[in-house]
């Protein structure tokens, strides 16, 4: 596998990441599997078309899983990838970041 850069590779980030509410999908996500509406009515703010429009662009990036059940009504539930678990990291990070700039 060819090395990045680290200006390539937090480019990387951002664009598989980038955009207002995908870091939120995924911080909704984290050790649970959520609907469609779940997860709008977790994510403030964010429109149906919005939040479509990420899911299936997190989908196609491998950062989401969406599973589809045969039932009526029809149902489906989004998950984490094993790429997006590995955030887990990331995630405490910004917490603790988020955290003390709040205390100072």
């Amino acid at each position: 596998m060819k090395k990045m850069s680290k200006l390539c590779s937090a480019s990387a980030f951002t664009h598989k990441l980038g955009g207002k509410w995908k870091l939120a999908i995924i911080y909704n996500l984290r050790n649970r599997k959520l609907r469609f509406g779940q997860l709008a009515t977790r994510i403030d703010g964010v429109s149906r078309k919005v939040l479509t429009d990420h899911l299936k662009q997190m989908e196609n990036d491998g950062l989401i899983r969406r599973e589809s059940f045969k039932e009526t009504p029809p149902r489906v539930e989004y998950s984490l990838t094993h790429a997006s678990q590995e955030l887990e990291p990331v995630l405490v990070a910004i917490d603790f970041w988020v955290n003390n700039l709040e205390r100072s």
